[in-house]
């Protein structure tokens, strides 16, 4: 069962019911990936772990859930790189990662994360929503532990889609000029996340 094929596309009303009982599926994983990786002592990212966030954010939705993309896509006016590059890309990517995940500040390598994802577009749908909970998953190993407060900042990041599309966007031009500048996006995860982290502190009463 894919719906996307069955209704016609994404206006069906089961479709983005489907999508947000999707994205709870998906989080519960996150959450029991982050646990177990701290539990058994291996903090780094996998493609293993990138795959199956994928998978749970479009599974029955779309083709090739947790596969990486069987085709070239368009993103706008931006064309990501072809399919037979992404085994090597994302080689290179997790590689790049895990060798800077003890030194690198926690905000930096995570928004690394979430705009390299994106930039690649590995996956045939849900590549926003896979580099969003991966984000949270590196951050959340990186400081052992899960990150207490809601929403969540997967959810924060989606609930500031416009802000967040427009530093992409400038993050994007700047890779493509050959000097990568992720100070942007940086500090507007660590505004968000200090609104998650905030959110659980208990409030005073007068």
């Amino acid at each position: 069962m894919i719906l996307f094929d069955l209704t016609g596309g994404e206006a069906h009303p089961t479709y983005p019911k489907f999508e947000i009982e999707n994205g709870s599926r998906q989080y519960d994983f996150l959450r029991s990936a982050v646990e177990a990786a701290i539990a058994v002592q291996r903090p780094f990212l996998s493609q293993t772990v990138l795959k199956a966030l994928n998978y749970h954010a479009i599974a029955c939705l779309h083709t090739s859930a947790g596969l990486y993309r069987p085709c070239e896509v368009s993103v706008g006016d931006y064309k990501p790189p072809p399919m037979y590059q992404l085994p090597d890309l994302m080689d290179d990517f997790v590689n790049q990662v895990n060798r800077h995940w003890v030194e690198q500040d926690p905000l930096v390598l995570v928004a690394f994360v979430l705009w390299k994802l994106n930039f690649i577009h590995p996956f045939n749908n849900g590549n926003g929503r896979t580099a969003r909970a991966a984000c949270l998953f590196v951050l959340c190993v990186k400081l052992g532990g899960w990150l207490p407060g809601s929403p969540i900042l997967p959810q924060l990041i989606r609930n500031n889609r416009d802000e967040y599309v427009g530093i992409m966007k400038r993050v994007d031009a700047s890779a493509l000029s050959g000097n990568l500048d992720l100070t942007e996006l940086h500090v507007f995860l660590g505004k968000l996340l200090d609104e998650q982290i905030k959110s659980a502190e208990p409030t005073s009463e007068n």
